[in-house]
């Protein structure tokens, strides 16, 4: 897993968590509350979907700019705890159709766990 996760507002602007993905070159996020709760996820699946409803440059523009991160997260993020199994991991992933898990202990996010993560394992012999 990746212990140093990138976390937006719900507040931010849709273009301000694209730059950050951007920047952090990931795909996804989790989306925090004013106390530091994680209250949903934030993947380039949300954004693309979002810029697809919209009908023209003028309208795009207004989405990135005035639209929040709350308006197009994804609420309800899966957690898993730090110490399942990886296949517990890659199991979860499949059936629920997302590509990453947040790490959870409580109500703390303490890492990532994404199917990236899970091939460079395979691929390195670890699993």
């Amino acid at each position: 897993m990746q212990r140093n996760v990138k976390m937006v507002g719900s507040d931010a602007s849709v273009a301000e968590a694209i730059v950050s993905l951007a920047d952090a070159h990931i795909s996804g996020m989790p989306v925090v509350d004013g106390a530091g709760m994680v209250i949903g996820v934030l993947s380039t699946t949300d954004v693309l979907a979002a810029e697809a409803e919209v009908e023209d440059t003028a309208a795009r523009q207004t989405l990135f700019e005035n639209t929040t991160v709350r308006d197009i997260m994804t609420p309800r993020p899966f957690t898993i705890a730090p110490g399942e199994d990886i296949r517990e991991a890659a199991r979860q992933m499949l059936y629920a159709d997302v590509h990453r898990l947040f790490v959870a202990e409580g109500n703390r996010v303490v890492g990532i766990i994404s199917t990236t993560d899970i091939v460079r394992a395979v691929a390195t012999g670890k699993l």
